[in-house]
């Protein structure tokens, strides 16, 4: 009888305990919420150098010291280097009042992996762990290791006294300008490139080794499995030798600090490090090895072993009923909704970086191993990128938009029951401090048109009232010292500034080869005055509730800026351009491309290019939902939850 009653008890207390865990499981899946901050580039703009006693330049209306860098490198960099500091811990605030726990980093946490401002991010990591229980896990990007090993580095374009650039370095040997435009350099070793060791040493206990605390901890190389998983051995082999693997084309073994870990039951997050570095020889003493800039496209040959373990991995999490979410600093499929090839046939020089676009295999392989969610960065842009196999496996790629660029924001990733992923963007507009510099800059503004320097940065950039209207003009400014002369064809591009949205509207219907000259912007005048065109486009805007006169509010430089609008944040910029203008463009692009001289394929250059260029817009106007949406993991299909009107 005793035993009988013992064996029943037991058996209660075995339902019981399989129905609590199955409940826990449950309610972390259905409640779980995990923010994704990606691309960083955090530059501690108060740290402070340890060997070297200069403290940065004074703000005066506060009586603090910043090592800042200037504005001119500001607006000529796709990232800002200054105000994403404060942009960064707005976005903890913001975390920590939704009670969001759990917090991913894809790569580029860093400026370029220097001491001084590791230290400031470990500063804050440290700070809002402890104080409020956020568990953060981080993978690198090609921004935090630059290179596997410690390597002297600097920036010449810190802000000195008076607006003047101040270069802080490493080593004296990286300074050869003689100008009297900027300050003798400062040498300090905060300033160099850490290697993969200092820096997991540094954030060894977000993500990189295993914690006591986690369920459950492997990377590519363990040798044991969930059964029998011990900590001890886990962070025994958890070290970098044990996480070293000699690739092709190298004479070393480099670390790959790829890893799995299982925080909390029921949920694994899958960190890949697709940074891939190839020796050059340099004639010098010491080798360098740098990184290959192929991103995921690494695993095609040089790192298929990481292909293989997310295989396994996926495996394993469906057989043991996990919910598996994967991050690296990479993007895993296309970001330009499939406008790669107009890009290409339109652009010139860095072609909107078309060289970081993934290889179609990258997707194709990683759907068919059976991942169905990966957050990447390094792009600084917002989208969704979807891809099918032909067995019918679709893999969600949600690109995470930067702190550091327009349109500043995070995503808040949702995890419900019935294998339901909810994804919302939050946009990063109220941040307290992102104007502290401004009376700086304006003292660098001074100095460059004192010394009459050439194409000075706009100034009404410091007049912006918020973070996003600060971010835009990053944008607009960056379009216009850097893009328009590196990405566009030059005729091509002043014949286009000249043109208003209503002569780009007539230009659509007019027959015969159009000559991309001076005399273009004329002929369209006489075109309006002496033709029927005008009267056929009127008949043709009137079902839209359109009229030609609409199209004068705006130039072909604004349809230039809201293209690069578009590719940055997607339906994030929606609202920006308005819902007017994006009537307008959808109508143009319409008819550029259903007009008779088009489809008749005519072959002349002007032609050719704008119809590419429509071809491009109307393909960034179109794409997957990427503001908040949801996602089924179980089929792949993805239900918008975002009204675009």
């Amino acid at each position: 009888m005793k035993l009988k009653s013992f064996l029943f008890c037991a058996f209660v207390l075995f339902i019981i305990n399989v129905s609590c865990k199955s409940k826990i499981d449950s309610n972390t899946k259905a409640e779980l919420q995990i923010a994704v901050i990606a691309d960083v580039h955090l530059q501690d703009v108060f740290g402070k150098l340890s060997d070297y006693n200069y403290p940065g330049i004074k703000n005066e209306k506060n009586g603090k010291f910043a090592l800042i860098r200037t504005m001119g490198s500001q607006l000529r960099s796709t990232r800002i280097f200054n105000e994403n500091y404060f942009a960064f811990l707005a976005s903890l605030d913001d975390i920590v009042n939704r009670n969001i726990k759990h917090v991913l980093l894809p790569g580029d946490f860093s400026d370029d992996g220097q001491p001084l401002h590791l230290r400031g991010l470990k500063d804050i990591l440290d700070r809002y762990s402890e104080l409020h229980g956020i568990s953060f896990y981080l993978i690198t990007g090609n921004h935090d290791v630059v290179y596997p090993f410690t390597h002297d580095d600097g920036k010449v374009d810190f802000l000195g006294i008076g607006g003047k650039a101040q270069p802080i370095l490493s080593s004296s040997n990286l300074y050869t300008s003689s100008s009297d435009d900027t300050y003798p350099p400062i040498i300090t070793e905060d300033l160099k490139n850490l290697g993969y060791l200092e820096v997991c040493e540094l954030f060894g206990n977000y993500g990189f080794f295993p914690q006591e605390n986690d369920l459950y901890w492997e990377s590519p190389f363990s040798s044991y499995n969930y059964e029998n998983y011990d900590f001890e051995v886990a962070k025994q082999m958890a070290s970098l030798e044990n996480r070293s693997r000699l690739t092709p084309g190298n004479d070393i073994p480099l670390p790959d600090i790829s890893y799995l870990v299982e925080p909390i039951s029921g949920l694994w997050l899958l960190a890949l490090d697709a940074n891939t570095y190839l020796k050059k020889d340099l004639n010098q003493e010491t080798p360098e090895y740098r990184n290959t800039g192929k991103g995921l496209d690494n695993l095609l040959d040089r790192k298929k072993y990481l292909l293989n373990w997310v295989q396994k991995v996926v495996e394993e999490a469906e057989l043991r009923g996990k919910t598996l979410i994967a991050f690296s600093h990479y993007p895993m499929i296309d970001f330009n909704n499939d406008a790669s090839t107009h890009i290409d046939n339109l652009l010139i020089g860095g072609k909107m970086q078309l060289s970081r676009v993934p290889h179609d295999d990258v997707a194709q392989l990683f759907a068919q191993a059976g991942l169905k969610i990966h957050f990447g960065g390094h792009m600084h842009l917002n989208d969704t990128g979807i891809k099918t196999t032909q067995q019918g496996k679709t893999l969600i790629n949600i690109q995470t938009p930067s702190l550091a660029a327009y349109k500043p924001a995070y995503k808040l990733l949702t995890l419900k029951e019935n294998n339901l992923a909810e994804i919302e963007t939050i946009v990063i507009d109220s941040v307290p401090g992102f104007d502290e510099f401004f009376e700086l800059y304006r003292a660098e503004h001074d100095y460059l048109e004192r010394i009459q320097a050439e194409r000075i940065w706009n100034d009404t950039i410091l007049s912006s009232k918020s973070y996003h209207e600060f971010m835009s003009w990053h944008l607009k400014e960056l379009v216009r010292l850097r893009f328009l002369k590196s990405e566009w064809p030059s005729q091509f591009a002043e014949l286009l500034m000249s043109l208003s949205g209503k002569d780009l509207l007539m230009l659509s219907q007019r027959e015969g080869d159009l000559k991309m000259d001076v005399t273009l912007k004329k002929k369209l005048s006489e075109s309006i005055e002496v033709s029927g065109i005008q009267d056929q486009i009127e008949a043709m805007l009137k079902p839209d509730g359109l009229t030609l006169d609409l199209f004068e509010d705006w130039s072909g430089e604004d349809l230039i800026f809201d293209i690069y609008r578009l590719r940055s944040a997607d339906q994030l910029a929606f609202k920006d351009i308005g819902r007017d203008r994006l009537k307008q463009y959808k109508f143009l692009t319409k008819a550029f491309l259903n007009s008779p001289a088009t489809t008749a394929g005519n072959k002349d250059s002007m032609r050719t290019r704008m119809t590419e260029l429509m071809r491009l817009l109307d393909k960034f106007m179109h794409g997957a939902p990427s503001i908040h949406f949801e996602i089924n993991l179980n089929t792949g299909d993805i239900r918008s939850l975002y009204d675009l009107n």
